[in-house]
């Protein structure tokens, strides 16, 4: 069984329907049984179109769905007529339902489970196990999502920023169960790629594979959190890399730059260095300055004060945090840390204490108590 090939059918498969007349929510309910049955029957009688079978079974699901509906007997007589078996349309509505999935009245929370589900492939099941909720909690997310969009006009002009927004999300998330959603988030934007000619999705994708990148890295024995400066290089995807600043360098040619594309050129002047040593701040801070300007964002101000703390020295990282909302996440995490390369280990250990304790997730708040435990002990000694 291609689930690959699944995947990539669903958003087709069922902007087919949509188009023939059937809803957004039963649509997505009936393809999503349509895959049921193709999980029990491909592997033993595997279709000579994939592509049709799969709209042909979930016309029909969709139709035995309005024909069990006796209150929609309007509806059913629009649709009696099953369309004959065939290949399917050459007409692709997966970036329709990308624009779809990313409508502005859905929280990002379930336009992110929406998109996996309809445009990703993914099960209910799937995605409660990679958001780490109970299926039902899923479903009825998803339930009540595709009930907001139900009315919309399938053609409507979508917002790429918003389908950017939830992509970014998707990725963000990064792994867990049966599903990496940062190899799901890169395969959907390579997917939007694809079909739209614009910089700030090429931006994304790049920004995606640079960070993808490095994750063999990114942890050590049981789950350790290894730091950027002392990852092992050698672990990198150099293909993933070079893939990444190639489109990073064709998106950023079009002179239209965007937020995406600011946060991938960091990415690649990590990427680009031989050693943490090597890293060339200066230009990180440079970067850092523009996507302040296209985002202020305080987490890009954040960020940009500690390559300050690189490219100049420690105390300006430090003159430059002091300028902002101390109740930011990871503002104590910083100020640890450039106060331990100013050399101030007492502060240093205590900040790293302190950020621990209001850490986002466990491997950090670890290695933010390693930190300071091993401050602790160079002073003790």
């Amino acid at each position: 069984m291609n689930e690959s090939l699944l995947r990539e059918l669903v958003p087709v498969v069922i902007g087919v329907l949509v188009r023939r007349g059937a809803d957004f929510a039963t649509a997505e309910d009936a393809v999503q049984d349509a895959l049921v049955d193709a999980v029990r029957a491909w592997p033993d009688d595997p279709p000579r179109d994939p592509k049709a079978w799969l709209i042909t079974a979930g016309w029909r699901k969709f139709l035995d769905t309005i024909r069990a509906e006796t209150s929609r007997r309007q509806r059913e007589l629009r649709v009696e007529s099953e369309p004959s078996p065939g290949p399917g349309e050459a007409v692709d509505d997966t970036l329709r339902l990308y624009f779809l999935c990313a409508h502005p009245s859905l929280t990002p929370a379930s336009a992110v489970a929406l998109t996996l589900r309809a445009v990703g492939g993914l099960t209910t099941r799937q995605i409660a196990q990679a958001y780490l909720v109970p299926e039902s909690t899923m479903a009825q997310r998803i339930s009540r999502a595709k009930r907001t969009v139900s009315g919309v006009d399938f053609d409507r002009p979508g917002d790429v920023a918003t389908v950017l927004r939830v992509l970014y999300l998707v990725f963000n998330e990064g792994y867990s169960g049966d599903v990496d959603l940062a190899a799901e988030a890169i395969r959907l934007a390579r997917q939007l790629a694809a079909q739209v000619d614009h910089a700030e999705v090429a931006g994304l994708l790049a920004l995606m594979l640079l960070h993808h990148a490095r994750r063999p890295a990114r942890t050590g024995p049981n789950g350790v959190l290894v730091p950027l400066a002392e990852q092992d290089r050698g672990l990198w995807d150099t293909r993933m890399i070079a893939e990444g600043v190639e489109r990073l360098q064709r998106a950023l040619a079009r002179d239209a730059l965007g937020e995406f594309q600011a946060q991938a050129a960091i990415a690649a002047l990590h990427a680009d260095a031989p050693t943490a040593a090597e890293t060339d701040w200066a230009q990180i801070v440079e970067w850092y300055d523009e996507l302040v300007r296209l985002t202020d964002n305080p987490v890009a101000r954040l960020n940009r004060a500690v390559a300050v703390g690189e490219a100049d020295d420690p105390q300006a990282g430090l003159t430059a945090l002091s300028e902002l909302d101390d109740t930011l996440p990871r503002h104590t995490a910083a100020a640890a840390y450039l106060h331990e390369r100013a050399g101030d280990p007492a502060t240093a250990a205590r900040l790293y204490a302190e950020a621990a304790r209001s850490a986002p997730n466990l491997p950090e708040r670890d290695h933010l108590t390693r930190q300071a435990a091993r401050l602790n002990a160079q002073l003790r000694g």
